[in-house]
């Protein structure tokens, strides 16, 4: 046990502190590794189920826009189609496809971020570090959850957490 004025520490059963002179109930325990591991523990899970949701929201959602996007150019792709100077007629699908496989792609990677964290696997981290930077510039969702990732996971301390679950 530990003093909560001074610092000091304190034997099991001492009524008053031997440096401050504070009495004993006020002596609090320090926290040991079991606890931070399970403080810990939950934060990761927490990551882990919002990369889920997060992929799951996005995959939608982006799939609803692509749909939508696909729906407007149905009658032709503006400067994009229909033999433009600048961009052959089969440029705009081509985007169209790209962005779709873009998408698809993002989502997976979050899911698997996920995943990982929720398993606490080895490589789950490493996942999650590289999907929180490449969701940095999906204002303000991905920002947010790319900001808690990389200050949850990154630095030695969180590190050594991890590894410890």
């Amino acid at each position: 046990m530990f003093c909560s004025g001074c610092g000091q520490v304190m034997q099991a059963g001492q009524a008053f502190c031997p440096s401050c002179g504070r009495a004993s109930a006020s002596a609090v325990p320090a926290p040991g590794l079991a606890y931070e591991l399970e403080r810990y523990a939950s934060k990761v899970r927490v990551l882990g189920i919002l990369w889920m949701v997060y992929a799951g929201l996005s995959l939608v959602l982006g799939f609803a826009a692509m749909s939508f996007a696909r729906a407007f150019f149905s009658g032709g792709f503006g400067p994009w189609g229909m033999g433009h100077p600048l961009f052959p007629g089969w440029f705009g699908p081509a985007l169209i496809h790209f962005i779709w496989l873009i998408l698809a792609l993002r989502a997976v990677v979050c899911a698997i971020a996920g995943w990982g964290l929720l398993e606490r696997t080895p490589w789950g981290r490493i996942v999650a570090i590289i999907a929180a930077v490449l969701s940095m510039l999906k204002f303000p969702f991905g920002t947010a959850l790319g900001v808690a990732t990389l200050v949850l996971l990154l630095g030695y301390r969180n590190s050594t957490l991890y590894d410890n679950l």
